[in-house]
């Protein structure tokens, strides 16, 4: 089995962006993993691999806000004016 790269990580954010949200999070989960086998490796940049870290971190809850906000919670949070109080 092939060893994952930063760089293969690096795809499965951008690929990611354009799944649907349950696809969206398992891709992302897998990434979020693959990074942090990552950690033991010593031929890693430790920088470059914290920040796609906390990268795939941003990712998974942007996506988990998309579906609360296409889930109808965004309309409640940002009513229509004629419903503002």
């Amino acid at each position: 089995m092939t060893e994952t790269t930063l760089a293969d990580i690096e795809r499965a954010l951008d690929r990611a962006a354009g799944l649907e949200t349950e696809d969206a999070v398992s891709v992302l989960r897998t990434a979020r993993q693959d990074v942090r086998n990552l950690a033991t490796d010593p031929e890693v940049d430790e920088d470059r691999r914290t920040d796609l870290e906390g990268r795939v971190a941003q990712r998974i809850r942007e996506v988990r806000e998309r579906d609360a906000y296409d889930g109808g919670l965004g309309s409640a949070m940002n009513p229509a004016e004629d419903d503002a109080p």
